[in-house]
This record gives structure tokens, sequence and C-alpha cells, in this order.
């Protein structure tokens, strides 16, 4: 049998004192634009990668100007690193002639009750 992960550990005492060991951890966000190789080809995708998360069940999702993404996305799994923490990556593929039309990409990642968490691209700051 696979175990992922404890979401946590606990004891319980008497009494039913109940002691937590680990908490969630907001993983760090990095969007990460096209390259100028693929847009010349006619694609664009762009990645976001979410580091040292805890526990394993952040969803990210994008957002392009704003508003939820209509293109096409796909996640990895949580991958387990170092720390007993967790990365991910998303990425957003679209036609590079929709790229020259977007002002900003948003990666939002979300998990349970917690307040989202986002990273954001604005295309004029990508050299190309």
């Amino acid at each position: 049998r696979r175990f992922d992960a404890f979401v946590s550990l606990w004891i319980t005492f008497g009494g039913g004192t109940r002691l937590s060991v680990g908490s969630d951890v907001r993983p760090t966000l990095t969007v990460l634009p096209p390259s100028r190789e693929e847009l010349q080809q006619g694609t664009a995708t762009l990645v976001c990668l979410a580091d040292k998360g805890f526990p394993s069940d952040w969803s990210l999702a994008w957002k392009v100007d704003g508003s939820s993404s209509s293109w096409e996305e796909s996640r990895s799994p949580g991958v387990l690193g170092g720390g007993a923490l967790y990365s991910w990556s998303s990425t957003l593929r679209l036609p590079a002639n929709q790229w020259a039309k977007v002002g900003s990409v948003t990666c939002e990642a979300t998990q349970g009750s917690q307040t989202a968490l986002s990273e954001t691209l604005r295309r004029d700051q990508c050299s190309q």
C-alpha cells in the first residue's frame, strides 16, 4: 500500500486533548512566459510553478485578463520534495496570435478554505 503524505499527525491524550503536528504551507508561485522560439512556431505555452506547499491537494487555475481561461490547461501531479513539501505545475497553451492580444495571465492556487494565492504575469513585461 502506498502512502502519499500525512495530512496531519495527531495524538489524543486523556480528556480529548489533540496535538497537531504540521500545518498548511502556502506554495511559492512563479509564472514562466512562452519562449520566443515557440511563439515563432505559432504557440504560446505558459507554465505556473507552485513550489514547496502542503498538503498535496492545492489546485491551480489560470485567468486570462482577469477571467477564467478557456484555453487548454494541464496540471502535473504533486511531487513530494525535500522537507515533506510538494511542488506542482500547470501549463496554459494558446495560439501565439491570441497571446499577442493578452494583457495579463494569472495563476491562482487554492486549497480548502484558505485565501487564494496568485501570481500575475503581464505580457508587456516579457521580452519578445
